[in-house]
C-alpha cells in the first residue's frame, strides 16, 4: 500500500469513529423526561417505538428534539430535530390512514428529510431553519426517513415511521 492508500483508510476510519460517537452520543444525552400534568411525551431514545400521547399544549409546545404527538382526530404531529448524523426522535410510530404533520428543525449542518415510501421531503436547510411536511399514511409497515444530503444517511442519519394498521 502506498501511503496515499494508507492516508485515506486513516481517514475513513476516524470519521466513522467520530461519526459513531456523535451518534450515541445524542442517543444517550437527553433521557426521557417526565412531563407536565396532561402532557404525555413520545420520545425514542433507545430504539424502542415511542409511545402515542395526548397532549393539551399548543403543537409548538415540545422542546426541540422531544417529539409530542397530538391526537387531534386523524392528524398526527411531531417534531424531529436534525443534528449532525442523527434525527431525535429515531423512530415515529402512527396508524393507517392518519395524517402526519411533521416539523423538522434542523438543529446543525445541513440537512434535510426525507420519506421516499409517501413522497414526502422538505428542502434542504441550514442550521436553524425549520420546515413542516404534511402526507397521509395510506401504507403499513416500516419506512425509513433519512437526510439525502452526502453521506449523511450511510452515517447514521436515519429513523423510522412505523404505519400500524
Amino acid at each position: 500500500m502506498n501511503a496515499v492508500t494508507i492516508g485515506i483508510i486513516v481517514v475513513l476510519l476516524l470519521a466513522a469513529i467520530v461519526g459513531g460517537w456523535i451518534y450515541f452520543a445524542n442517543q444517550e444525552a437527553s433521557p426521557a423526561e417526565s412531563s407536565d400534568a396532561g402532557t404525555i411525551n413520545s420520545q425514542n431514545l433507545g430504539g424502542s417505538n415511542p409511545t402515542s400521547g395526548i397532549s393539551t399544549e399548543a403543537p409548538d409546545a415540545p422542546a426541540l428534539g422531544g417529539s409530542v404527538e397530538i391526537t387531534t382526530g386523524a392528524v398526527k404531529q411531531f417534531t424531529i430535530a436534525g443534528r449532525n448524523y442523527s434525527f431525535l426522535p429515531a423512530a415515529i410510530t402512527v396508524k393507517k390512514g392518519d395524517t402526519v404533520k411533521i416539523l423538522f428543525k434542523n438543529e446543525s449542518g445541513f440537512h434535510d428529510l426525507v420519506i421516499d415510501k409517501f413522497n414526502a421531503k422538505t428542502e434542504r436547510l441550514n442550521g436553524g431553519e425549520e420546515e413542516t411536511i404534511t402526507f397521509v399514511a395510506d401504507k403499513t409497515g416500516a419506512f425509513e426517513y433519512y437526510c439525502s444530503v452526502g453521506n449523511h444517511r450511510a452515517m447514521g442519519m436515519k429513523g423510522t415511521l412505523t404505519v400500524t394498521p
